[in-house]
This record gives structure tokens, sequence and C-alpha cells, in this order.
């Protein structure tokens, strides 16, 4: 998926240059647009998609419109959209649209702010997005086979005025275990999986195929918009010969910076954009690596620079910070201390109180079982109506949120509904004026985050590798 900039940016400049001759009129017909509603249809349906290559059979998917990934919605920040969902499968689902800040009834989850759509039906979402960025939907129902069979799409809210760029592209990044002739793998759940590190795929696939080269140009400067929308795996991008610059985490812009050692990680349901300039030589070709997995380094894909001559002599002079969401800053003075403690899994992090923890020498996860706790207390599944919240905060009250990863494995947590304010990471500050709403916490890590709780209503908290959430690690809290 690209955009090619060049006239939106010359239509800009001329818009700019022409602002004292806009009549009233003309004035008065854009706010009308800005306040139509964009509507959008989604069909979660069954398809089939190539996923390994064009030798090889293809594979049977659940899909969004037949596509894998499902369409790319792009929507206009503070423009009410609506989406009908349709479920043409045999089974129920939901939506979430992941990231956004919506009201809780859109939220997508089964039972907790909606009922199921279920096979034949339809439900209509509603909402404006406050934030502009890089956000993405999946179902909240039966969502290791879901997400794991290709439900999942990317979601772009486009600024008013975005940063200049030669071009927009988006790399959607999903994970599949695929059989020897093509099909995905059963054994969704399984007990290795849901105890240890999720189902980590053998295929990895760039906008739904097998990553070939990426044809770049010479001296253009693109934005990429990369999204994990993978169940488990973890991935850690190298850009050979590069030197991207982060300029947006989950959605939220933050301080332009290149990547801590160069790396750029990204955990399941994260998403961060880049700035890339474009400098290599005509002809060259530049490997894109994921390193993530200790001795298991392999090439994504690779930037090859096509003959032509180069687009400009130096990089564009063009700031590339974007402008801020309208986020609202927690009160640090004043605000309502939570603590959470991530417990379970293989090789210790404690007990699971609230299923009468670990028997002998059971194995978590065993038959269906919980692997993992917050708290002493394992939810697991997708949710369900009754779940009781582990806090309850005052609307407007801003809370301090601590997360204790006492496990040996890693995971991105996931919060709905807001953005969290990243403040210490093992009792150094977190620097960058970051906000995320997926944080990936290392084993044993410790991480201090805030936000103001202005949303009524039960929200979910969970690990973002699916086999932990459907495994216990998973809880809801409550703004009144």
């Amino acid at each position: 998926m690209e955009l090619d900039f060049k006239y939106l940016v010359s239509r800009r400049r001329l818009l700019r240059a022409g602002a004292c001759l806009v009549s009233t009129a003309v004035m008065g017909s854009r706010l009308s647009l800005a306040s139509e509603v964009d509507e959008h249809e989604l069909n979660a349906t069954h398809g089939r998609a190539s996923l390994a290559g064009a030798d090889a059979p293809w594979t049977p998917v659940w899909a969004y419109d037949g596509m894998v990934p499902g369409p790319t919605l792009r929507v206009q920040q503070g423009r009410p959209v609506r989406i009908s969902v349709v479920n043409a499968l045999d089974e129920s689902t939901t939506v979430h649209w992941h990231g956004i800040r919506l009201p809780n009834a859109m939220d997508g989850v089964p039972g907790l702010t909606q009922a199921p759509i279920k096979p034949g039906e339809s439900f209509t979402y509603e909402f404006t997005p406050p934030d502009a960025g890089t956000f993405w939907y999946h179902p909240h129902a039966d969502s290791l086979q879901q997400i794991g069979r290709g439900l999942a799409g990317a979601l772009v809210v486009e600024e008013a005025d975005p940063i200049v760029v030669d071009r927009d592209l988006l790399w959607t990044l999903q994970d599949w275990r695929l059989t020897k002739d093509g099909q995905i793998a059963p054994g969704f759940g399984s007990m290795m999986d849901a105890a240890m590190s999720g189902r980590v795929g053998n295929i990895v696939t760039i906008n739904g195929a097998p990553p070939g080269d990426q044809t770049v140009r010479a001296g253009e400067r693109v934005r990429l918009r990369l999204v994990n929308a993978a169940l488990a795996r973890m991935m850690a991008l190298r850009f050979e010969g590069h030197r991207p610059i982060i300029v947006a985490i989950d959605g939220q812009p933050c301080e332009p910076r290149e990547p801590q050692g160069g790396r750029i990680v990204l955990a399941p349901a994260m998403r961060i954009d880049v700035v890339l300039d474009l400098q290599g030589d005509p002809g060259s070709r530049h490997a894109v690596t994921d390193d993530f997995y200790d001795g298991l380094a392999y090439t994504l894909t690779s930037f090859v620079y096509s003959s032509e001559p180069p687009l400009r002599a130096n990089p564009l002079d063009a700031p590339v910070r974007l402008p801020a969401n309208p986020l609202p800053i927690p009160n640090l003075a004043d605000a309502v201390r939570q603590e959470i403690v991530l417990q379970g899994g293989m090789m210790g992090g404690g007990k699971l109180k609230g299923v009468g923890g670990m028997v002998g020498m059971a194995m978590p996860g065993m038959n269906g079982g919980p692997a993992w706790a917050i708290n002493g207390m394992s939810m697991t599944g997708d949710g369900h109506a009754g779940m009781a919240p582990l806090f309850t905060l005052q609307r407007g009250a801003s809370c301090r949120l601590t997360m204790r990863n006492e496990t040996a494995w890693w995971h991105p947590m996931h919060i709905h509904g807001f953005s969290l304010s990243l403040l210490a990471r093992n009792g150094e500050s977190v620097p960058h004026g970051q906000w995320q709403d997926t944080v990936l916490l290392a084993p044993k890590d410790t991480l201090e985050c805030a936000f103001v709780a202005d949303n009524p209503g039960d929200w979910m908290l969970h690990c973002h590798v699916t086999d932990h959430q459907m495994a216990g690690l998973m809880t809801v809290f409550r703004v009144t």
C-alpha cells in the first residue's frame, strides 16, 4: 500500500499561497465536508491467499472482504466514522479497533462491551477518532483462530497536515504456522504455546504476501508504517545501510530519534512509524533483517535501488516531527497508584491463586487450564459478561500504573480505550515523550506509566501474545 505525495504536497502549498482568496462560502463547504460521516463496510468471510509463494498451494484463510490483510481503512482525524461489519463466518465475531480512544460500547469485546456478532448478522461501529496515526483492527472473539487465520487490517487516521514525504508505505506484518502443503497448521491453544512464547509461525508475510524486494529510488524520503499483526512473533528490524528515524509509536507522535542499537523492536499489536531517507547508490541492495530471537536472524526483505538518478542530491530539508495528538496529561502529584503483577508460565513466576494454584507437577496450561495470572487471578478467553474489575477509577482521575513482570517471558501489554504515558522502566526514566497503548515488558521488567481515566466503562488490559491472553493474562478495570 503506498500513496504518492507529490500532488498532495504541491496542492497544499498552493492552498497556503492562496489562503487570502478563499471565500466564506468555500470555507463553509469545507466545514460541512469535515462533519460528514465516513462510511465503510467490512465482511468477515472465508477466502484464500498465496502466503508461501507462487509455487506453493493456496492457503484457506479467514479474511475481511476476502483479503489478507483486510482493506486498509484510511479516515480523517476528528471526522465521524461508521463501519458496518457483516459476519459471514460460521462462528461469532467482533472487531476491536486497536489503539483508538473510542466509546466503550464500540470497543469490540464480546460480552463486556457488546453482544457477539452471530453468523449471518452485522454490527455497526460508530466513533470519531481523536488521534491521528497508525492503528489496526482485529477480532476479539476466538482470537487465536480468527487472527491466526488472517482476520486483521490496518486503520490509518490521517493528520490534517502530514509531514512532507515522497511516499507513504504500509507494511502489515503477519506470521503464519503452515504445514508442508500450505495449510494453516492445527493445534491453536496448545499447552506448549500457552505456557511459553505463544504460537510463533514459520512464514512471515508483508501485506499478505511473501516479502519480495522493495524497489526504491535514491534520494526519496518515505514514511514507513510498521504494523505487527502476528499472534506471538516479536520482531527487531535492522535496515542495513540506512538510519530510520522513529516518529510515532502506537499512533502517538514522539520526539524523532534513531532506534536504540539500530533495532526497531516491534512486539505483537505494536505499530511504529519511521521516516527513511533513502541515500543508497542507484542499483544497490540493502537487507532488512529481523534478529529478535537469538540465533534465528533472517532477511525479511531488501531495499533494491532502481538505476534511476537520485531524486535529490541531499536529504529532503523538511521537518519530520508529527503534530501532537490531544492526549490528556496525567497529574502525577495527585495520581491514584495501581499495580499489576504478571505471573505464571513455564519456569516460574508465581502461583495462579485465582484458579487454585499449580498442583504438583502439572504444567500450566494443561488441559486448557490457565497458564498465567495478573495479581494472582486468571481471566481466560476473549472477554465475557460479568468480568469483575481488578480496580476502579473515578472519571477524570489520573492513574499511575506500575506493571511488574515476574515471569520468564516477554509480554506486550495492551490497554483498551487509553494511551499510556511511559514514565520509567526498571527505575530509569523513559525519554522522548513516549505514549503507547501496547507496552513490551521483558522478563523481570518493571514499567511505570500513567494515564487520565477520562473514558468511562469496563476496559480490558491484557497481553497481546494471544496465547497468553487466552490462557489467563488478562484483566479488567472500570472507570465510573
